[in-house]
């Protein structure tokens, strides 16, 4: 019998989008990644989500559903000779379908040669990876792409996997007389956090390691899964599947001013030397959760990233505890973000209204005889400073977006003058 090399996981990728696991919200029937194969009008995407969830599968997938050539390259590893290689095959054959992996990390020179490519659909670009495309992956690139998040794996959808891997003759461990327990089976499912890929991994590894009983079968208990699952470590690294929750964690832990569990979050993300995400969140916490109750914890906040970053590990650690410490202890306002967002669901409602006249630009030709900019009353030519009339479109002209709190003094003052200028 020819040996096999190839690992379990790679073998029994999906070969159509009828066989992925998991992941239904995109690939079921009816779903958008489904709808696009059954058409085949595949359009530039980029799968984003922990590893071992699919990502790598659901391109592959997608190539043989479909008759288009189907290559693989990694943004880091692949250079652009590599790159000029698939677009002559595109030129040749019409369409490549290219799986560029850690899409995150491709530098300027090999993105700027594969946009020409990516708008005329000579290449359909599946881009992988861990990292939030929103923040990891250049605009330009971007904004040619669809963007579909991936969620990890139940375990009812990775037991469904690991059967199939025990039970396929072709492509599996078939050929093999194997017996599976049932606590084996829901520790393999269980202790992967929903990647189905170190699943697969450790199944294959208790199975070649393990001697076949007296008649030819291979016993896997709780005992070969236990040794034989890669566990996840407390630490993570920051391309990792944890490194989400540890980021949401953080926040909501400031958010709700547990300065103990937000110096921990703080602690993990320092230990996988993630001085950007740091910055990046207590930044966006600075504003969104402390806001106007204490505005100028915003200020002081910059200040302690621009000394992290100056000093860099392992003494950014002290500015960063500095402004968490202080993050978590302020008083708490999320009334900007929810003006802005209010504001944003109507105008993506379709309620904005036109520009009321007498606020529009009156320094073009023809703008008096349409009676725009007249009657504005200029509010410096009033001793208050402040002079009543409507700014808002008719449509809006009552809104209130704006709904003050009371947990600082500085939003306290802009309260009274809110509900004063509103009365």
């Amino acid at each position: 019998m020819k040996l096999n090399i190839k690992p379990l996981a790679f073998r029994m990728r999906p070969r159509s989008i009828d066989e992925v696991i998991g992941q239904k919200h995109l690939v079921s029937e009816g779903k958008i990644i489904s709808r696009m194969v059954k058409a085949k009008q595949l359009s530039s995407m980029i799968l984003y989500g922990p590893p071992g969830v699919g990502k790598t599968s659901i391109a592959s997938a997608i190539a043989g559903s479909t008759s288009f050539a189907f290559r693989t390259l990694n943004a880091v590893t692949n250079n652009k000779k590599d790159m000029e290689v698939v677009a002559a095959e595109a030129k040749m054959s019409g369409k490549v379908i290219l799986l560029l992996d850690e899409v995150h990390r491709l530098d300027k020179a090999k993105q700027d040669f594969l946009l020409p490519y990516l708008e005329n659909g000579m290449i359909t670009l599946i881009g992988a990876t861990t990292s939030n495309p929103y923040h990891a992956i250049n605009p330009a690139i971007r904004s040619r792409c669809q963007i579909f998040e991936l969620k990890p794996l139940t375990e009812e959808e990775i037991i469904s996997a690991l059967m199939t891997a025990v039970n396929d003759k072709e492509r599996g461990l078939g050929e093999k007389s194997i017996n599976l327990s049932e606590e084996a089976l829901s520790h393999l499912a269980s202790a992967s956090n929903g990647d189905v890929r170190s699943s697969l991994n450790a199944l294959e590894l208790a199975v070649l390691s393990t001697e076949p009983n007296d008649q030819g079968i291979i016993e896997i208990g709780l005992t070969e899964a236990e040794e034989c699952m890669q566990r996840k470590s407390l630490t993570h690294d920051r391309d990792g599947d944890a490194h989400y929750d540890v980021l949401s964690a953080f926040q909501k832990s400031i958010r709700g001013s547990d300065v103990n569990a937000a110096l921990h979050y703080l602690g993990r993300l320092i230990e996988a030397g993630d001085l950007i995400s740091i910055g990046r969140r207590i930044l966006v916490i600075a504003y969104e959760d402390i806001g106007l109750a204490s505005p100028q914890a915003g200020a002081r906040t910059l200040a302690a990233i621009e000394t992290a970053e100056r000093i860099g590990f392992p003494e950014a650690r002290i500015p960063l505890a500095n402004a968490v410490i202080e993050l978590c202890l302020s008083p708490k306002s999320n009334s900007a973000i929810s003006a802005i967002d209010s504001a944003l669901a109507d105008i993506r409602a379709g309620k904005s209204g036109e520009v009321p006249d007498h606020l529009r630009d009156a320094h073009y030709k023809g703008a008096k005889e349409l009676g725009r900019g007249i009657d504005y009353k200029y509010p410096h030519d009033y001793e208050s400073g402040w002079v009543k009339q409507q700014y808002l479109p008719n449509k809006i002209k009552n809104k209130d977006y704006y709904q003050p709190k009371k947990n600082g003094k500085f939003e306290q003052a802009l309260a009274v003058v809110y509900k004063r200028l509103q009365e």
